[in-house]
């Protein structure tokens, strides 16, 4: 059975998924983890390739950019293909001083901006947030990374990458957020809504406050190795 979006047959996608936003990354992640990746979809140029990581069944799929592209995808693969646990691997833009480039952020909550929570619960503003479950296990699996810098702590999802206020990210980093990204708030309450499982695990490729740290495109595209370690095995925690 294939969906408007995905074209792989039910059982070519595995129920662990590791979902970054860009296809070229995609793609390097699962030849870089995956043992015998195979392409099982690649509707719009969003690929989805599948093998096994330490000998469990695994995927790598792209979201696009932006929280209805990673809505449309993470629906059906919870709804139509089985999916139980999706953890997004992708960028971010990091707001709190006590991060730098190249760290890691585990986001334990998605602040947004976006209507979509009001499309699921009317006059409700609801608290997005991953499972408990994944959390608990990017606790355990973040203690293996030793050289780079682990935050865990909410992050806030634009509907607008050029549209970041300054009022508003004062507000935020009071708060104690982390950084800013376009897609967890989606994939939170996608899961929510599915009865699925998700997280966001995000590597910072740029800095608010501080240009001099930022990276170049290619680095967004290959800095990723801490963040893709510690999503893989909290999948199979």
């Amino acid at each position: 059975m294939a969906t408007p979006h995905i074209t792989a047959d039910v059982g070519e996608i595995a129920p662990l998924v590791l979902m970054p936003g860009d296809p070229r990354r995609a793609e390097r992640i699962a030849k870089d983890i995956l043992d015998d990746p195979k392409l099982v979809s690649e509707v719009r140029g969003i690929g989805a390739w599948t093998g096994t990581y330490n000998g469990t069944p695994m995927s790598v799929m792209a979201s696009g950019m932006g929280i209805p592209s990673v809505c449309i995808y993470a629906t059906e693969l919870y709804r139509f293909y089985g999916v139980k646990r999706i953890i997004r691997v992708g960028t971010c833009g990091a707001m709190s001083p006590n991060v730098r480039v190249r760290d890691v952020i585990v986001a334990t909550a998605a602040h947004t901006n976006s209507s979509l929570p009001h499309l699921f619960v009317p006059d409700a503003s609801l608290s997005l947030a991953p499972s408990f479950s994944l959390l608990h296990g990017a606790g355990h699996a973040a203690k293996a990374v030793k050289d780079v810098p682990v935050h865990f702590g909410p992050i806030y999802s634009s509907d607008h990458f050029y549209l970041v206020k300054p009022a508003t990210t004062e507000g935020l980093i009071k708060l104690g957020t982390l950084g800013v990204e376009m897609e967890a708030t989606g994939l939170y309450a996608t899961a929510m809504a599915e009865g699925g499982e998700a997280l966001a695990i995000l590597t910072a490729s740029d800095h608010l406050f501080d240009p001099s740290q930022d990276m170049t495109a290619a680095e967004r595209e290959t800095s990723y190795q801490a963040m893709v370690e510690i999503a893989a095995n909290t999948l199979v925690f």
